[in-house]
């Protein structure tokens, strides 16, 4: 793998409003040799996690549906997206940052989660990694009814799913979000469910 040479001359804050909006001026080496002055915009909104709750008895899946403006503002009619429960990292790390969004959201307790990989969902703008999880689920671990936190904003609706109503859905474009299909596509190609 080759070493890429990059020399970062001077950042910018352009937003500091909901998360971190950045305009980068660097230099950067080409693969001929020759360095290139390039500026760029980055996004930083932290890290986050994801997880998915799977039942190995029942064949089913937690997913959560939110309205996501971005999504809205882009096609989306009504804004509402099918999701595996996420949040961002907030100074925890990975593993009790999805406990606690899991009971949050979904309203399960969990105990026991599994950190399958790593990504980087969108590396040409935004700088956020983030942590994907699996984990068993049965009804005696809901605690709660989920829906996230008032003061958040949040407005979830739980929804638990066969598992191939789940990736019918995919194929439909019900459902649409990257980490969701991604984790999906998971649970089918190890053979989990």
């Amino acid at each position: 793998m080759q070493n890429i040479n990059v020399n970062i001359e001077k950042t910018e804050i352009l937003s500091d409003n909901w998360y971190v909006l950045k305009k980068v001026t660097f230099n950067i080496q080409k693969k001929d040799g020759t360095v290139e002055k390039q500026s760029r915009e980055a996004y930083d909104r932290g890290n986050g996690a994801v997880i998915l709750l799977y039942n190995k008895n029942s064949n089913t899946v937690i997913l959560t549906r939110q309205f996501r403006l971005p999504t809205f503002i882009n096609g989306n009619s009504t804004g509402m997206l099918i999701e595996a429960c996420a949040g961002l990292l907030d100074n925890d790390n990975p593993e009790e940052c999805i406990k606690r969004e899991t009971e949050e959201e979904t309203g399960y307790r969990i105990s026991k989660v599994e950190k399958i990989y790593e990504a980087y969902m969108s590396p040409g703008s935004v700088t956020e990694i983030l942590h994907f999880f699996i984990a068993e689920y049965s009804t005696e671990m809901k605690i709660a009814d989920g829906g996230g936190l008032d003061d958040e904003g949040e407005n979830i609706e739980v929804l638990e799913l066969p598992f191939d109503e789940a990736l019918t859905m995919i194929d439909s474009g019900e459902i649409k979000d990257a980490k969701t299909i991604m984790l999906l596509q998971h649970l089918r190609l190890k053979n989990i469910l």
